[in-house]
């Protein structure tokens, strides 16, 4: 008979399994690669979860209510598209100015926001009002929203993005670039909001039992629409850094975010089934993946090699899925 205190053990394990699996992969990593283990790469490591990281928190609320949306990667293009236009002085770009000038960051952000929130809002309505399939409903919005980032664009480019956004792709704090910190900063506010609200709580219930909810008397449909005006806003935002980062924007920027959103999402202890998974551990697939990709670059490894690793770790984390799930049954 396990007692209370095994129990708690087994259960903090299981939901932290994606941290202990990357502490090793970097001391293996450390250990086997020349000069893997310096400041620099690290860094790195964290910069480049920066894009994929912010898109997969609003992928993973969606999954843990029990649905899906494949649209995150072309709503980020799109906002990028939008902010370059708006804010880049070259290519296709307008180059919109505003005084006092650190009113662009505001603004540009909440353009950002509100493009992604209007796409969510767009899939949630057509999967709760008309009972359509989330998984098509979404896969239709990638496809729309990535034509119209070619139909505003015309296939060309917006560059030279104005000086107060370009900064933030430049600027560190505590030697870490600034746009990582936005990224830090999304998870930590979203992981409060998923585990000590209601709102999340509500949330991961729906995942689990959303029959059940509904008789509990939570309001399952508005917060599923909810979740999917969310999961459009945060891919907003991943487009709104991705612009800053390049310092504009081309028509197929954040082609293949998706995978590496939903590989991490996977990863990081998201159960596919819907009701389970924390952010944190999302995170940590970030990083994993991150750290993967940078480990292949330093050894110079072909592409098609990482490609293979990575598909090889989705795999694994759903059948590391299916295990952690069936020992959880066993306990309760």
């Amino acid at each position: 008979m396990i007692t209370p205190r095994q129990r708690a053990v087994v259960e903090f394990v299981l939901d932290n399994l994606v941290w202990f699996i990357l502490a090793f992969v970097l001391a293996i990593f450390s250990l086997a690669i020349p000069n893997f283990a310096q400041p620099g790469i690290f860094i790195n490591i964290i910069e480049q979860s920066t894009f994929v990281g912010v898109m997969a928190i609003g992928l993973a609320i969606v999954i843990i209510a029990g649905n899906m949306d494949l649209s995150v990667e072309s709503v980020a293009g799109l906002t990028a598209m939008i902010t370059g236009i708006l804010f880049c002085s070259r290519g296709i770009g307008i180059g919109l100015t505003m005084t006092p000038e650190w009113l662009v960051l505001p603004v540009s952000l909440g353009i950002a926001l509100m493009v992604g929130g209007i796409i969510g809002s767009i899939n949630g309505w057509l999967v709760v009002k008309l009972k359509m399939s989330a998984f098509i409903v979404t896969l239709a919005s990638y496809i729309w929203v990535r034509g119209m980032v070619d139909a505003i664009s015309g296939g060309r480019s917006a560059q030279d993005l104005t000086p107060a956004l370009r900064i933030m792709g430049i600027e560190t704090f505590l030697s870490i670039p600034l746009i990582a910190w936005v990224a830090i900063l999304c998870f930590v506010v979203f992981t409060f909001i998923m585990a000590k609200t209601p709102f999340g709580r509500h949330i991961t219930m729906i995942g689990g039992n959303p029959v059940a909810s509904f008789r509990a008397g939570i309001k399952v449909d508005r917060l599923i629409i909810i979740t999917f005006i969310l999961s459009g806003a945060i891919a907003g935002v991943a487009g709104w850094l991705l612009a800053i980062r390049t310092s504009g924007a081309t028509a197929n920027l954040g082609i293949g975010m998706l995978f590496r959103a939903f590989a991490a999402v996977v990863i990081g202890g998201v159960s596919l089934k819907g009701g389970i998974g924390q952010l944190p551990g999302v995170y940590a697939g970030v990083l994993l993946l991150s750290t993967i990709q940078t480990a292949m670059n330093v050894m110079a490894l072909p592409v098609h090699y990482t490609q293979m690793i990575l598909g090889a770790l989705v795999l694994a984390a759903l059948l590391l899925d299916t295990v952690k799930l069936a020992i959880r049954q066993k306990l309760a």
